[in-house]
């Protein structure tokens, strides 16, 4: 307790109140409105400085002050020791290490040397003399600053035409040793972005704790204070390499101050010596970059011994968690909704999800070989990659029953079976299948059909069908009711029906088609 929170006139009342009326702290407390803890501290003292009550009438208040608060005595230099600074700042990066702990090592010591409290504080004010991006005291393998350039390279497009464009710079910068690493890609698209963290990670041989990134779009869809939006193919590549991403705050230059200096750096060491080439190739541009890229990182520091490389080597690196045993495939995610016909659409292209969840709220994880389906975190669907532009890919095990039955009957199967019980036969379903917008809306009433035959024969059908042909009854129970009435037996009508379509006619597709 510091003697100027409380004056000499209450610290004689505090020792008259403890010794002389048996007051319990509590009590002294509320009666001269101070703390508890406080009135303990001011008894405390006192009878360590072996005073007794009541006091001696000639003790003044100078005297009572010096007893109870002694001022601090001095240490030399020679007590105090020296204090390495800067390999104080450089421990202060490594896991777990605090000051405290590192004030514990410097007393084992140095027994006689500054308190806690002075040695926090000439620490601090050690800081100050460093740069503002050399002050923050990340952990090494903590946290690792991601963002672009604003300064982009200018890069051949077309050798015929001499169109010329602007490459995008991304830089990411590990927070406790600075180290640093850039590459140019096209884009600032998702697919770009995702590329350049994964090449990140295997250019630090490991993977830090938490990505540190802007509010770029393709990272965060939705920027917040509390709870940003991110996306969740980002948010997959982070669960793949077991990181977290924690977005910078938006209006809060401290939050990324380091990839600020980073990509300070990469424009004045690296793309501004590099001002006045045009690359033929973005891999050109990327093999230029690479060895000013070495050159930065082995760069002394100013203000402190080593560079951002001996600093990278000997403390980051090893806190790094290592990589994945393979490399992670880019996917990308999509929100959909199973239709009536319980398909999903992926890039114009169909897939099937169980019949129940129809018209629930899905996610779709797809890359360039699978596509895989989930609801409610679960998978519920996986299908391999079809590139057939308004195609359907459906596994029958998603059908409802009834459309299970007939899900292994195809236009050509139909067809085949048709033909084996006679050209009529044939034809009337070929005209079926051949009205509708689909073939399969045909195939009940095709199927029901053929099914005739094990009731009357298959000699019999052929005859109801060439009947239900000339006179133009396209359908099942046209078919059946001659069967029942045996019409198939009577000579044909003279003159066909108006309705019969002739076999040239233009929704006719022909045996050849199904074959």
């Amino acid at each position: 307790m510091s003697r100027s929170h409380i004056s000499m006139r209450k610290i004689r009342e505090i020792l008259r109140l403890r010794f002389n009326c048996k007051c319990s702290y509590n009590e002294i407390a509320k009666s001269i409105r101070i703390s508890s803890s406080t009135a303990r501290d001011c008894v405390n003292r006192a009878r360590a400085a072996n005073l007794s009550w009541p006091l001696s009438p000639d003790l003044t208040d100078e005297e009572l002050d010096v007893s109870l608060y002694p001022p601090p005595q001095k240490i030399n230099k020679e007590q105090r020791g020296e204090i390495d600074w800067i390999y104080i700042h450089k421990e202060l990066k490594r896991k777990h290490v605090t000051l405290r702990v590192l004030w514990s090592e410097y007393k084992d010591q140095h027994p006689q040397g500054i308190g806690y409290s002075q040695f926090c504080d000439i620490y601090r004010e050690w800081r100050q003399t460093l740069d503002v991006w050399m002050r923050q005291s990340h952990k090494a393998g903590e946290r690792l600053f991601v963002d672009y350039a604003g300064q982009t390279m200018p890069v051949l497009i077309d050798s015929l035409t001499g169109e010329i464009g602007e490459a995008q710079i991304f830089v990411a910068t590990l927070g406790a040793s600075n180290f640093t690493y850039t590459e140019a890609t096209w884009t600032q698209t998702l697919p770009d972005w995702i590329r350049s963290h994964v090449n990140a990670f295997e250019f630090f041989e490991g993977c830090p704790e938490i990505i540190v990134p802007d509010n770029l779009k393709s990272g965060v869809h939705k920027s917040h204070l509390y709870e940003p939006d991110i996306n969740p193919t980002y948010q997959d590549m982070a669960t793949y390499y077991g990181v977290a991403i924690i977005p910078a705050r938006a209006g809060t230059p401290k939050d990324k101050s380091k990839v600020e200096n980073g990509v300070q750096q990469v424009e004045r060491q690296i793309l501004a010596r590099l001002r006045n080439r045009t690359f033929l190739s973005l891999l050109e541009l990327n093999q230029s970059l690479r060895p000013l890229l070495d050159e930065l990182n082995q760069r002394s520091f100013q203000k402190i011994p080593g560079s951002r490389l001996s600093l990278f080597q000997e403390v980051e690196k090893p806190a790094l968690k290592p990589l994945p045993t393979t490399r992670y495939d880019y996917a990308e995610w999509k929100k959909v909704k199973a239709g009536f016909n319980y398909h999903v659409e992926i890039d114009k292209h169909f897939y099937s999800v169980p019949f129940i969840l129809i018209k629930k709220e899905l996610y779709a994880r797809y890359d360039t070989k699978i596509v895989e389906i989930f609801y409610q975190s679960k998978r519920v669907a996986s299908h391999i990659r079809n590139y057939g532009a308004y195609g359907y890919t459906t596994d029958s095990q998603h059908m409802p029953k009834a459309h299970q039955r007939h899900a292994e009957w195809t236009p050509e199967r139909i067809a085949s079976w048709a033909k084996k019980m006679g050209e009529s036969t044939a034809q009337l379903v070929e005209v079926i299948m051949a009205s509708r917008p689909h073939p399969q809306q045909g195939f009940r009433s095709c199927l029901g059909i053929l099914r005739l035959a094990k009731s009357y024969g298959e000699s019999r059908l052929e005859l109801a069908c060439k009947r239900a042909l000339h006179i133009g009854a396209h359908n099942y129970k046209s078919v059946e009711s001659i069967l029942k009435k045996k019409l198939d037996q009577q000579p044909l009508p003279s003159t066909p029906h108006k309705d019969v379509l002739p076999e040239s006619h233009e929704y006719i597709r022909g045996q050849h088609y199904f074959e």
